[in-house]
């Protein structure tokens, strides 16, 4: 998982650096993530990963912080 987790980091200092230093449970709520980011952050997700992120994945339950994503890779990749 940790694999998983440092790729998923980098992805996310391409998107907003500011990500990396968030400490909080909700990029969203506390304006670090927005759609239009995160349609780059699944884009990056599926090269990176060599997976299809289904639309139905994509909401703010599993795009809310570094773990949820991580755990969405997980269940996604196997």
């Amino acid at each position: 998982m940790e694999a998983v987790k440092e790729t998923i980091m980098n992805i996310l200092a391409e998107i907003n650096d500011e990500l990396l230093e968030y400490e909080g449970d909700n990029f969203f709520e506390d304006g670090l993530l927005d759609s239009f980011m995160v349609i780059d952050l699944v884009a990056e997700l599926e090269e990176r990963f060599g997976i299809e992120i289904d639309a139905g994945y994509v909401t703010e339950e599993h795009f809310k912080d570094v773990q949820a994503i991580a755990r969405l890779m997980e269940r996604l990749c196997g």
